[in-house]
């Protein structure tokens, strides 16, 4: 998959997509529909499938609340839509310049002029342009008039109703990951370089892999059994594991991150990417009232993740 940030000077080999247009995030079963249909309208037009989203995330762009709200960062979505076969994602970065376009100025400039679009997809609620002034019946008499078909798809929805990135993220705050995997059709994922941390985790005899949750909706505070890609390095595979996420009140005030111990692994992770699939969540963070009581329960913690892990691919 080759990603085009430069949406200005696009190279013509790049040009002429069938692209679904949002943002992603998750790349849930309704986002996957929506890349379904543009598959089909790719093949029919002879066009490479791709997307369009946009960098950084339109809602971070506009909201002043620094509360993270994001399934993804960019990498993760990335590595999902590569998953999924896209060919081409184009990362429109959004900026003043894009949010102040008018609905007709974005479809002439950007769909037309710098990425020469075949034809677009877009869910029944898209909105664009200033002050979200267009919507999905607008953008497909653009089409018809600036020369690219436009496909407009149903919202999802499952019995719990509509399939949305909010109710996935309300999935996870509550500690319910499965429901959060049943609405994004695979686990959801924390993604990203292993960096140094405190090191206190090799002195318990639990070496954890240390990742930024930074700019992520941060899941319920505690322990998760995982599933662990290795994505570089001399290591890379699929591993089982157990994930503390959260803030680690046995030693002060930190920032959240996520720590994982990956089971019969020996070997340096630093500066490699990893995948983190969160399975289960087993219990919440806890200050315990000494480093034994600690070490006791992580390694019941270790025990039940391995038994969870047993029964999943």
């Amino acid at each position: 998959m080759r990603i085009i940030r430069d949406t200005v000077f696009v190279d013509p080999t790049d040009r002429g997509a069938a692209a679904a247009i949002g943002n992603f995030d998750g790349v849930h079963i309704g986002h996957q529909a929506v890349i379904d249909i543009t598959r089909k309208a790719a093949e029919t037009t002879g066009a490479p499938l791709g997307i369009m989203t946009f960098e950084p995330h339109p809602r971070s762009f506009f909201s002043n609340d620094p509360k993270p709200f994001r399934l993804m960062n960019a990498e993760a979505k990335a590595n999902r839509l590569a998953k999924l076969g896209v060919e081409k994602l184009y990362e429109v970065p959004f900026n003043a310049a894009l949010a102040a376009l008018t609905p007709r100025e974005f479809a002439q400039g950007i769909i037309v002029d710098q990425l020469g679009l075949k034809h677009v997809v877009v869910g029944a609620d898209f909105c664009f342009g200033k002050g979200r002034a267009g919507n999905a019946h607008r953008l497909k008499a653009f089409g018809a008039e600036m020369g690219f078909g436009v496909t407009i798809a149903a919202i999802i929805t499952n019995d719990a109703g509509a399939v949305s990135s909010t109710a996935i993220r309300q999935a996870l705050t509550d500690g319910r990951p499965r429901d959060a995997a049943a609405m994004l059709d695979h686990w959801h994922r924390i993604e990203g370089e292993v960096i140094r941390g405190d090191q206190r985790g090799r002195e318990l005899g639990y070496p954890t892999a240390n990742m930024s949750i930074t700019g992520l909706h941060p899941p319920k505070h505690g322990v998760y059994a995982v599933k662990v890609d290795v994505l570089s390095g001399p290591h890379k595979g699929t591993y089982d594991g157990a994930a503390s996420i959260g803030v680690r009140p046995m030693f002060g005030e930190n920032l959240p991150n996520c720590e994982t111990f990956i089971f019969d692994f020996k070997g340096d992770l630093y500066g490699t990417h990893l995948s983190v699939a969160l399975v289960d969540y087993l219990r919440p963070e806890l200050k315990f009232d000494g480093l034994d009581a600690l070490i006791t329960q992580m390694d019941a913690d270790c025990a039940e993740a391995r038994k969870i892990l047993a029964n999943v691919e």
